[in-house]
């Protein structure tokens, strides 16, 4: 009897096995050679232009451009001072006292302006690394661009405006 019910539990497998391969021989798939998810962005049509400023020693250097809004209401945190000195992944050493930050979908070398929502202050800064890594958080600032904007310097976030430098 076992050997029965084995027999014909095997044929009942191998029926399933060969209607489902060739199922899947019918149909044709495709290899998507980029493994990337793609997102669409939502680009509003409030264009600005890049306003001269006066340029300190250290400040990251603005080519002429419009600047693209990106997000709103973003959640930004800045780095911790342990991670100075530390390479990030563009391969540059990370400088707290520099104007730098770190996205999770921008190239490396985009040039985004920060702007907190609550006073109006900006800061232009460069994208060198990848993060933040914390959920609900959409941008990490370096120290001295995080200490630009806020008006409350005891704080470790706050709701920002990310436009995109397009040349």
């Amino acid at each position: 009897m076992k050997k029965i019910i084995t027999l014909l539990f095997l044929l009942a497998n191998i029926g399933l096995v060969s209607s489902q391969s060739s199922i899947i021989n019918s149909k044709k798939f495709s290899i998507k050679k980029d493994t990337l998810k793609k997102t669409t962005k939502v680009v509003e049509k409030v264009e600005k232009e890049v306003e001269p400023v006066a340029v300190a020693p250290d400040s990251v250097i603005v080519e002429t451009g419009k600047f693209v809004f990106f997000k709103k209401n973003a959640h930004a945190s800045y780095y911790h001072d342990k991670f100075n000195g530390k390479r990030t992944a563009s391969g540059k050493r990370f400088d707290n006292k520099k104007l730098s930050a770190a996205h999770r979908k921008f190239p490396f070398g985009t040039k985004l302006r920060i702007t907190n929502e609550a006073n109006g202050k900006s800061v232009v800064v460069e994208v060198i690394d990848r993060g933040p890594f914390a959920r609900g958080r959409e941008i990490d600032l370096s120290k001295k661009a995080f200490m630009e904007i806020t008006s409350n310097k005891g704080s470790g976030s706050v709701i920002v405006k990310i436009e995109e430098l397009q040349k």
